[in-house]
């Protein structure tokens, strides 16, 4: 739910009357005596403090992006009168149901674009941490995570953000092109997140937070949009360092204007609102007012079958975010880059065994070729035999996600290195003892998951605000996988005490710090790693 923007004033304000009557603005007089009383530039908030420090929850960064403003570049929230509450989580934006706790239901609300922040109590000017949530640019909000502990262990500032998705965040039209500066859009998730890092550049200092220490990070989706974000030339100076957790995907690859544009011509005819992608100007112009007419629910239902991702080929995003990298046009940053041992199993499992359909032998070769293409399929299944694995299905996994997320992230790093202008510190996450993450502990339990996608996510923070089911060692692995991410976030090569630090690509090509328990041998630096995913058939494919 929604709060208003002058939710609880009154009250506040009656109780500091005898204050202002004195000379001192009431709210300033106030917040000199409790910290969770906060003047942003829009507006006084009212958090609350937590055995973990202080939270606010649910702070608008910009105007609700309703009738025009949808499909608009977002704009700054305009300012409140009074105090406004921020103890509670906004609405998630536009998107489908799905298992996560608290997803259950879709929810149809376009009112969305807020924030979190979670400040540790004491003084001093603290490193800044700006989460981009997962989800596949479909799903998912900043509240998605709970990093309480993590900001307090750190001693740093975390912010988690919404920005918007599906159709409603990256749908391309000829008529939006018409509408948008550079003459190319789809972008406006990605507008949002840059509008979120404006807000904290501007605000972040009266949290306790340090505005010129700002690493941006996000896992999967957010990975994705942090690699993209790194290519843009629009996020120059918004921050100083990247976080990028299971995101190069795909290479970062965005969508060209010309494919965007004939998916958003075919998305508006399936909602009634024809029109070609080279319709003319007035024609264009009607699909889109047809489009901003149509309810959230009816976007939501059509937008299943289209490929929802960043533009390329504007101000925003000149080139390709992999060109970008290679070329040393991406932004001169250090980055943690990293993926997980067993990325597939997730995918496969919802594929198949979560399905009730395990894949079998027989259907096994025929699944390669129907992921990777006849050729490509037939060379996967010679490096991937079934006698190499326990089943079909997890064979059929680590040919997923090797090709998927593994050997991207390392391509990536040797990109990035390459520049020579910043450091860059490569992981991988190997618990393969990780509890699944909640919506399918149950579900899956006789499916062996591994360290699949997402798992790492809760040896960092609560995922999805539920405390994660670890054992001794994988509370021991979380803690020092804390302690590496909050130097990095403090501007050190990542570091845990007692743990062999992360390596420097630009000086140890291939060196991969692997994040185990005690009993699978600990956290040890790794040279294989790009040959236990078989890269070389992998990188052979991406290059064409």
């Amino acid at each position: 739910m929604r709060f208003s923007r002058t939710r609880g004033a009154a009250a506040v304000l009656a109780a500091l009357a005898s204050v202002a009557a004195a000379g001192l603005p009431a709210q300033a007089a106030a917040a000199h005596h409790d910290s969770t009383l906060v003047r942003t530039q829009d507006g006084w908030v009212r958090g609350e403090s937590t055995p973990e420090g202080r939270q606010f929850l649910g702070i608008p960064y910009a105007q609700p992006p309703v009738g025009q403003l949808r499909w608009a570049r977002p704009r700054p929230a305009g300012s409140w009168d009074g105090v406004r509450r921020a103890t509670d989580f906004s609405n998630r934006c536009v998107q489908g149901a799905s298992w996560d706790p608290g997803y259950q239901d879709p929810t149809y609300t376009e009112d969305c674009l807020d924030l979190n922040v979670y400040a540790p109590e004491g003084t001093g000017s603290k490193p800044v941490m700006v989460w981009l949530h997962g989800g596949g640019l479909t799903a998912g909000a900043g509240s998605d995570i709970v990093p309480d502990a993590f900001a307090r262990q750190t001693g740093t500032v975390v912010v988690s953000i919404n920005y918007r998705l599906g159709a409603m965040g990256f749908l391309a039209a000829s008529g939006l092109d018409k509408e948008a500066q550079d003459g190319v859009s789809g972008n406006y998730g990605m507008l949002d997140q840059q509008l979120a890092l404006r807000w904290v550049r501007a605000n972040i200092g009266r949290f306790g937070g340090d505005a010129s220490r700002v690493t941006v990070a996000g896992e999967s989706a957010g990975g994705r949009s942090v690699c993209t974000q790194l290519a843009s030339p629009t996020a120059r100076g918004l921050f100083r360092a990247g976080i990028i957790e299971s995101g190069a995907y795909g290479d970062c690859a965005a969508r060209t204007p010309k494919t965007a544009a004939a998916a958003g011509a075919a998305f508006a005819a399936k909602l009634g609102c024809s029109a070609s992608a080279s319709a003319s100007a007035s024609a264009a112009k009607d699909t889109v007012a047809c489009l901003r007419g149509k309810p959230a629910q009816e976007i939501l239902a059509a937008q299943s079958g289209f490929d929802w991702a960043p533009v390329a080929g504007g101000a925003f995003l000149p080139q390709q975010p992999a060109t970008a990298t290679a070329t040393g046009h991406a932004a001169h940053v250090p980055v943690l880059n990293g993926a997980n041992k067993d990325e597939g199993r997730l995918f496969a499992y919802g594929s198949y065994d979560g399905q009730g359909k395990p894949l079998t032998a027989a259907a096994y070769p025929d699944a390669l070729k129907s992921a990777f293409g006849p050729a490509t399929g037939a060379k996967a299944l010679a490096r991937y035999p079934l006698s190499a694995f326990p089943s079909p299905t997890l064979a059929y996994a680590a040919a997923v996600g090797d090709q998927l997320m593994a050997c991207p992230a390392l391509r990536l790093d040797r990109d990035l290195a390459s520049d020579g202008r910043a450091p860059v510190y490569a992981y991988e996450f190997a618990d393969r003892t990780s509890p699944p993450f909640a919506s399918i502990r149950e579900a899956g339990k006789t499916f062996d998951f591994g360290a699949t996608h997402v798992d790492e996510v809760q040896y960092l923070f609560k995922h999805f605000g539920l405390p994660t089911p670890l054992n001794a060692e994988q509370h021991a692995l979380s803690r020092q996988m804390v302690q590496y991410w909050g130097s990095f976030l403090h501007g050190s090569a990542p570091r845990a005490a007692g743990q062999p630090a992360m390596r420097d690509q630009r000086g140890h090509p291939g060196r991969t710090l692997s994040l185990r328990t005690a009993s699978a041998g600990g956290n040890t630096i790794s040279t294989t790693v790009g040959t236990e995913h078989r890269c070389d058939l992998w990188d052979a494919t991406a290059a064409g």
